[in-house]
């Protein structure tokens, strides 16, 4: 029988084999990096099947094959300009080095919804800095988690390489988890509020991330069919099991029939009143999300929840007027059902997103359908969110795209706003130390500033600036 490691041991293990490695450059990684993306790649149907079935069925096998075939072969088209390992910038003069450096043994918590993608992204990022790192999946779905990172582990044998660089605890609990963490170098938490919270709690240095409940508004001079279209993709990504999938739509009131039509014409069905009533009922249980409904197609949620909708339905829509925290429909669905709400203006849809995200997904996503630029800026200015897709969904796109900057990832900072200490996707650049390596300027070129130049206008201001006390007073 073989033994079970401890927490200690395999984090000692990981060191091990990061001193394995320490050797190896930039070159070395990089060729490293990209083998492991092409095996995720080449394995991407047989993960994407074990995560079906793991998980009950749930979501869209097509959809888990397009994730698990683009993203890792996304990562590896970026590999060539990217660097992580020594010197990573120099100034031409000499003043300044920057010198990249290893994390140490990362712990990185893994929720059911991606776990195959997730560990396949992660363990790319973390190899091309030297790191070594530890994954501790969801129990729902340990089994792929786990699959995924013996594959990793396996390829990493075949190369004489340490298979230690990429492990993964086999049986989870929550009292693993938390020793894991407090005892890793860093901790990478991808999943809900109460992971996010224990990994920041842990006293290790944390990235994590926020709750998604993207907001998407449909102004007046949207293109209507494209918007839906997209509302549409979004949705059907997964049936709804990424953090960024649009879960209401905020439609300008002038064109708000129009648009609803649109989404009908894209297979959206709108609840009656007490349809409505009834799903709320089916897709939250006890104040949480029902696991017979997250993640399932249109037509599964309708059953449980007592109604029927057409084959062909692709998405479920509720009219929405109750802003307050107790509306369930305010809320992250993890599921093809969209909160939707008739706005008056831009103005308007902005201070609905905020009243939104002040419930949930604070910081994390939304989007804006408009061809009028100030409402765009406005929009963008007035919104408290790290990231805006304009005429485009955030479900499909926010991770990353070949038709879009955003850098690939599953693993999507929120900012202050929703908790985190960064607000932008998490990458390459997350999974290393810097050191700055800095020279003074020889005496000829160094300006020192003048008072006079730096506040000018100021100097001369008794108004402002005079009549302060000469000292303090004891």
């Amino acid at each position: 029988m073989l033994k079970v490691l401890t927490i200690e041991e395999i984090i000692q293990r990981g060191r091990q084999a990061m001193e394995a490695i320490s050797h190896l450059t930039q070159e070395d990684v990089r060729e490293i990096a990209r083998k492991i993306a092409y095996l995720a790649t080449s394995r991407a149907e047989v993960y994407s099947k074990g995560l079906f079935e793991e998980n009950g069925g749930s979501g869209r096998l097509e959809s888990k094959l397009t994730r698990n075939t683009a993203r890792p072969l996304g990562l590896a088209a970026q590999l060539d300009g990217v660097k992580t390992v020594g010197v990573i910038e120099e100034d031409p003069k000499g003043n300044l080095v920057k010198i990249a450096k290893p994390i140490g043994v990362i712990s990185s918590l893994v929720p059911m919804t991606v776990p195959e993608g997730l560990v396949s992204a992660q363990s790319i990022f973390s190899i091309m800095a030297k790191n070594a790192i530890i994954f501790s999946p969801h129990p729902r779905t340990k089994k792929i988690t786990n699959f995924v990172v013996n594959d990793f582990r396996e390829l990493l044998g075949r190369l004489g390489l340490p298979k230690d660089l990429i492990q993964c605890i086999e049986r989870p609990s929550k009292d693993l988890t938390d020793e894991l963490m407090e005892k890793s170098d860093y901790v990478i938490a991808t999943g809900g509020a109460a992971m996010v919270k224990a990994a920041y709690s842990s006293g290790t240095p944390a990235f994590g991330v926020g709750a998604g409940n993207s907001v998407s508004f449909v102004d007046e001079s949207a293109d209507l069919e494209d918007a839906a279209l997209g509302i549409m993709k979004a949705e059907t990504n997964d049936w709804g099991a990424g953090c960024s999938t649009e879960n209401s739509v905020a439609i300008h009131e002038k064109v708000y029939e129009e648009m609803i039509n649109a989404l009908k014409a894209q297979g959206g069905y709108v609840c009656t009143p007490e349809e409505r009533d009834l799903l709320v009922d089916a897709l939250w249980k006890d104040g949480h999300l029902n696991v017979d409904c997250i993640i399932h197609s249109p037509q599964d949620i309708a059953k449980v929840a007592g109604f029927k909708v057409k084959e062909d339905t692709k998405f479920i829509m509720a009219e929405e007027t109750d802003t307050g925290a107790n509306n369930p429909m305010t809320g992250e669905k993890l599921a093809p059902v969209i909160a939707v709400w008739k706005v008056k203006d831009v103005d308007d849809a902005i201070e609905l997103t905020n009243t939104l995200h002040a419930i949930s997904g604070s910081g994390h996503s939304c989007a804006i359908q408009s061809h009028n630029e100030e409402n765009v800026k406005k929009f963008a200015f007035g919104t408290k969110t790290a990231r805006i897709a304009v005429n485009a969904n955030t479900g499909v796109n926010n991770g990353g795209g070949n038709n879009n900057p955003m850098p690939w990832t599953f693993t999507l900072g929120c900012g202050t706003w929703g908790g985190n200490a960064y607000s932008e996707n998490n990458t390459f650049k997350h999974y290393y130390n810097t050191t700055w390596v800095y020279r003074t300027f020889p005496d000829s070129e160094v300006k020192n500033p003048q008072i006079d130049e730096v506040f000018a206008g100021l100097t001369d201001n008794d108004e402002l600036f005079g009549g302060f006390p000469k000292k303090l007073e004891l």
